[in-house]
C-alpha cells in the first residue's frame, strides 16, 4: 500500500461512516415509531391516554389540511424568532461590557444570577399581566430565558481571547473595533455558537411557557386546548411539530457554525 493511499483512507472511512449516520437516523425513527405501535396494541390503550401513530397522523392531516397546526406553527415561530434576536442581542451587549469591565461584572454578577433563581414559569404570568395577552409578552419570555446561556458562553468568548494577541494588537495600534472585528469576535465565534445551539432550543421553550399562562393561538395554546378536550392526538401533533421547530432552529445553526468556521478546520 503506498503513501498516497494511506492518505485516502481517512477519508474514506470518515465518508462511510457519514452515510452510516445518515442511515441509522431514519431507522431509529422506524424502530420508535414500530415499538410505539406494538406497545398501543399489545396494552389496548384508549387514544385519550396513548393513541397510536396512524390516528396521530390523520390529526396531523387534518390539523394541516385546514389551517389549523399552519397557523399555531406560524405564530409560536414568529415569538420564538423575535424572542432569539432580542435574547441574544442583549446578551452579547451585556456580555461584552461584563467580559471587558471587570468591575462592571462584580456590580452586576449578583443580580444578574439572583434573577435567574426565579423560574420563568413563575414569571410569565407577570410579563402577561404587565404587557398583555398578545405577542410581546411571550417574546419577553422567550428573551429572558435565552439571555443568561448566551451571555454566559458571550463572556467567555470574549475572555478566551489570549493576553498575547491583545498586546499584538495593540503594538499595532490597532483601534478598539479592529481589535474586537479582527480577534476578539473570530476567537470567540465557536464558544458563540455553542451557546446559541442551547438558545434556540430554549427560546422555544420560552414560547411554550408564555402560550401556556395566557394566549389565543400558538403551538402551546394548541397543547392546553387538546389536553381540555382530551385530543390526545392533537397534543402529539402539537408536541412533535415543536420538536421539528427545534431541530430545525438548530440544524441552521449547525450549518451556519459549519460555513462560518471552516477556516478554523483549514487551519
Amino acid at each position: 500500500m503506498s503513501l498516497q493511499d494511506l492518505r485516502r483512507r481517512p477519508a474514506g472511512v470518515g465518508r462511510r461512516l457519514f452515510r452510516l449516520d445518515l442511515l441509522l437516523i431514519p431507522l431509529a425513527l422506524a424502530l420508535f415509531v414500530t415499538g410505539w405501535h406494538l406497545l398501543v396494541r399489545w396494552q389496548q390503550y384508549p387514544a385519550f391516554i396513548l393513541p397510536s401513530p396512524a390516528l396521530v397522523w390523520a390529526r396531523f392531516l387534518t390539523l394541516a389540511a385546514d389551517g389549523t397546526l399552519a397557523m399555531h406553527t406560524a405564530a409560536t415561530l414568529a415569538e420564538v424568532l423575535a424572542g432569539l434576536a432580542l435574547g441574544l442581542a442583549t446578551a452579547m451587549l451585556t456580555g461584552y461590557g461584563l467580559a471587558k469591565s471587570p468591575l462592571l461584572e462584580r456590580i452586576l454578577s449578583p443580580y444578574i444570577v439572583a434573577s435567574q433563581a426565579v423560574p420563568i414559569v413563575a414569571l410569565a404570568p407577570l410579563l402577561v399581566i404587565w404587557f398583555g395577552f398578545g405577542g410581546l409578552s411571550k417574546v419577553l419570555v422567550c428573551a429572558l430565558t435565552v439571555f443568561f446561556p448566551a451571555l454566559v458562553n458571550t463572556i467567555v468568548g470574549i475572555r478566551s481571547v489570549e493576553p498575547d494577541l491583545h498586546a499584538l494588537m495593540r503594538s499595532l495600534q490597532a483601534s478598539r473595533w479592529q481589535t474586537f472585528a479582527k480577534l476578539e469576535a473570530p476567537a470567540a465565534l465557536p464558544i458563540l455558537f455553542g451557546g446559541l445551539k442551547v438558545a434556540v432550543t430554549l427560546a422555544v421553550i420560552g414560547a411554550v411557557v408564555g402560550e401556556f399562562v395566557g394566549a389565543n393561538r400558538g403551538l402551546g395554546f394548541l397543547v392546553n386546548l387538546a389536553r381540555g378536550i382530551l385530543d390526545t392526538p392533537m397534543l402529539f401533533v402539537a408536541l412533535f411539530t415543536l420538536v421539528a421547530i427545534a431541530l430545525l432552529l438548530y440544524s441552521i445553526v449547525a450549518l451556519v457554525e459549519y460555513l462560518v468556521l471552516r477556516w478554523r478546520r483549514a487551519s
